[in-house]
């Protein structure tokens, strides 16, 4: 079994560059309709963009994203942050510890989505 997330964008472009910079993905495919990334460490961990007005979407999933949100876990979520804050994307938490042992920071993503971004930590 495979698992491929997909999200939907009004701006493929800009929606790739996003995940490529912030997050280190790499490009396994690209055309004009839809873009498929993945993990620079697994090639098998993938990441779909579809523009979000195709064809193939539909009509009534073609709305922003709303009771949901992407987690992704990352080595350093403090360089991760400090590389949002470069970028100048939106923050909407700050990195902080969670009581379930994650350090982690809330973005926005160009196509509305909420990002989770974290990393374990352990208490002292």
């Amino acid at each position: 079994m495979r698992i491929l997330t997909n999200i939907c964008s009004d701006d493929l472009q800009k929606s790739k560059e996003f995940y490529v910079e912030l997050l280190g993905f790499n490009v396994k495919y690209d055309s004009d309709w839809y873009v498929q990334l993945c993990s620079p460490e697994d090639s098998e961990i993938e990441y779909g963009i579809i523009q979000r007005n195709h064809d193939l979407v539909p009509r009534d999933y073609q709305k922003p994203p709303t009771g949901m949100y992407v987690t992704f876990v990352v080595k350093d979520v403090d360089a991760t942050y400090q590389n949002a804050l470069t970028m100048g994307l939106p923050i909407l938490q700050e990195p902080r510890n969670e009581f379930y042992g994650q350090r982690r920071f809330l973005v926005k993503d160009p196509n509305g989505c909420l990002i989770d971004i974290c990393s374990p930590w352990e208490s002292e």
